[in-house]
């Protein structure tokens, strides 16, 4: 495996771990501050988590080319 590909992998765990964190306060009885903010979070994270994917894929067919 790359550098490259086990960066991301790293990367995309590591997303994983603080979306969890944020989809635990989602799962809390309702504060709407928090629960606004951990949305918010939650959401943008996953996006990420989604580019990650992408890239992680991407990787992945250069290095079956290679």
């Amino acid at each position: 495996m790359s550098e490259r590909l086990e960066t991301l992998k790293k990367a995309r765990a590591r997303m994983i771990e603080d979306r969890d964190g944020h989809a635990k306060v989602l799962a809390a009885p309702f504060d709407r501050d928090k629960a606004e903010r951990a949305r918010n979070k939650f959401i943008e994270i996953q996006m990420l988590i989604d580019a990650l994917d992408r890239a992680i894929s991407g990787e992945e067919v250069i290095s079956r080319r290679g």
